[in-house]
């Protein structure tokens, strides 16, 4: 049985994508842009000083509707200090656009906070026509797992240093903290050069300054499915309580060097997440008897281990209408339909070896 729900509302989701210099934010939007098939990404990169963006990421990427014009660099500042003059007439040319956007993935410079930038899309212009589909943060784990944020943390020295416009009293950690604290989604990079007890000391670390129920998915080499990176539905922009940064000042911290994000390694691999090691299963949803038994249920399936979203759609007993399903992390939200159909069916989406059984007795 083949199961896709529709995307829900109208309005073009974005994807930030935020973590320090090197933490492997470009790999992973070329691979996500070359799985993307039939969507149209538009992508937003903020960049400083001399070094641009290499446009050629998308020549090769194999997706035909992704093209050198639909890539915008924003090169005058940090994207979180420079919301006004850069993003925002940026997104509301990208909304004009005929044929409008399937999606938008921003990256953001490594050393930008993302909350303004969240904030950003509650302005008139672009609150009407696109929302925040997830804020997808990247923590470099082999960094990590030595005590470092970075594993660059001398170019981020010297761009701190050389650049007047920044708060040098903000502590490294804090940003990083604040990184985190937004985020709708971790991944932890470099997953291959990070021994099991190592990820697990990396992953205790990391869940110490998420959000509650934030999902963290290791990776190699960004080769992650956009089943799992997209498709959120976090609209965080409305949802801000919890993600406040530490700290706001006028100035932020940015850095202005994507090379470090590239890398191949030949190293012994403990980890590989390729697509293989992600599965979904589509559940046939018993009938429930309310919208609370809904939820419930949802609620302990995203419980188990492994397991990282579950979308569809169910039905309630003596109701003409089925409920929408969407949910990620600890959250569950459910609604009714719009459209008229009997059709129900239950996405579950996580990690190839999630117990499948243990899922059906939830939802079945």
């Amino acid at each position: 049985m083949n199961f896709t729900p529709p995307i829900v509302g109208k309005k073009i989701p974005a994807t930030v994508v935020t973590g320090f210099l090197g933490s492997g934010k470009t790999t992973l939007i070329r691979n996500l842009i070359s799985q993307a098939g039939d969507k149209r990404i538009a992508l937003i990169v903020n960049e400083f000083g001399d070094m641009g963006f290499d446009g050629d990421m998308l020549k090769d990427c194999g997706n035909p509707n992704c093209t050198d014009d639909d890539v915008v660099e924003l090169k005058n500042g940090c994207i979180c200090c420079t919301v006004a003059e850069d993003f925002l007439p940026t997104m509301e040319k990208l909304i004009a656009r005929d044929p409008k956007p399937d999606h938008i993935v921003i990256e953001t410079s490594g050393l930008a906070l993302p909350q303004p930038l969240v904030q950003a899309f509650q302005w008139p212009s672009v609150r009407a026509s696109v929302t925040v589909d997830g804020v997808v943060t990247i923590a470099d784990a082999a960094a990590l797992s030595e005590g470092h944020y970075s594993q660059n943390e001398e170019a981020i020295a010297r761009q701190r240093a050389s650049d007047e416009s920044l708060d040098h009293d903000s502590p490294i950690d804090e940003l990083f903290n604040d990184q985190l604290k937004c985020a709708d989604l971790i991944v932890l990079s470099k997953a291959d050069l990070v021994s099991a007890e190592a990820m697990a000391a990396v992953e205790k670390l990391v869940s110490d300054h998420a959000r509650d129920g934030v999902k963290m998915i290791p990776s190699t080499n960004g080769n992650l499915s956009t089943a799992v990176l997209l498709g959120l539905d976090s609209e965080a922009e409305e949802d801000m309580a919890g993600r406040e940064a530490a700290h706001y000042h006028h100035h932020h911290d940015h850095d202005d060097d994507h090379d470090d994000d590239d890398h191949d390694h030949d190293h012994d691999h403990h980890h590989h997440h390729h697509h293989d090691d992600f599965h979904s299963v589509v559940v046939p949803p018993r009938v429930f008897q309310s919208m609370a038994e809904i939820e419930a249920a949802v609620g302990e399936t995203l419980t188990q281990p492994g397991i990282l979203r579950v979308k569809g759609y169910a039905a309630i007993e003596g109701k003409k209408a089925r409920v929408v399903v969407q949910a990620v992390g600890r959250r569950v939200d459910c609604w009714f339909d719009s459209v008229a159909s009997d059709a129900t069916g239950l996405v579950v989406i996580g990690l190839k070896d999630f117990d499948q059984s243990a899922v059906a007795a939830k939802l079945s």
